[in-house]
């Protein structure tokens, strides 16, 4: 179903979840359940108890992040593939499931948003699209801002893998990012093409008057264009 983002955060805070490793650190996780997550053993529900702080927040889950708690208002992808092997989970949840997709378009319970043709980078000020960004994450900042949001704060947005060549918070996607037999990572890494686009989201944010925060234990991410905040000085 095609969609136009309504005005229904004017004013507000939007908190974008991502995928990047870091972003469980950002809430105390325990190491041993991160690793249950990542090994498969446990579903990303376990982290709920532990982001409680901002379950009365209004939450925009990437991809698999939705799974984390129904307390999100919305499930946020691009990605065709990731819809097709989770569609009946993303059914399930009870908030918004909003795509820019287009394999997504027939599903009648899923918005559709078009990305922007002319604004392929940045922060769409269409409310029918968004700035595609190469990346899912970055998209749904446009959600926010045609939202009404005037401050977006942005967790697990790493562009980068962690030190022990961790890609995602998870393992759903079953990534492998280390060559088991050389221990070097993949070619087929999407991180350079995916920072192309936060200096123009920088920069338009700016000229809309809306803050977009990286939430960040220090080097956690290779975004080097937004202002990095620690979780409990914007809590």
């Amino acid at each position: 179903m095609n969609w136009r983002v309504p005005r229904m955060w004017e004013g507000g805070e939007v908190w974008i979840i991502g995928g990047g490793p870091s972003m469980p650190k950002q809430f105390g996780i325990p190491k041993e359940v991160i690793q249950r997550v990542v090994s498969g053993v446990s579903t990303p529900a376990v982290y709920s108890p532990y982001m409680k702080e901002i379950h009365d927040k209004h939450v925009i889950g990437i991809n698999v992040s939705f799974m984390i708690g129904p307390w999100m208002d919305m499930a946020f992808f691009g990605d065709g593939s990731f819809f097709l092997r989770y569609k009946h989970q993303i059914a399930a949840f009870p908030g918004l499931k909003v795509s820019c997709d287009p394999k997504t378009g027939h599903y009648d319970w899923v918005k559709t948003l078009e990305r922007d043709p002319n604004h392929g980078k940045g922060i769409s000020q269409n409310p029918r699209m968004v700035a595609w960004n190469h990346n899912s994450g970055a998209a749904a900042i446009s959600v926010a801002v045609n939202a009404g949001a005037k401050r977006v704060l942005l967790l697990g947005f790493d562009m980068q893998l962690a030190k022990d060549a961790q890609q995602h918070w998870h393992d759903m996607y079953h990534i492998l990012v280390r060559d088991r037999h050389n221990g070097k990572p993949p070619k087929s890494l999407p991180f350079d093409l995916q920072l192309l686009g936060f200096p123009v989201i920088a920069h338009d944010a700016k000229q809309l008057g809306v803050e977009v925060l990286l939430v960040d234990c220090g080097k956690d991410s290779a975004i080097d264009c937004l202002r990095k905040v620690e979780l409990k000085d914007v809590l």
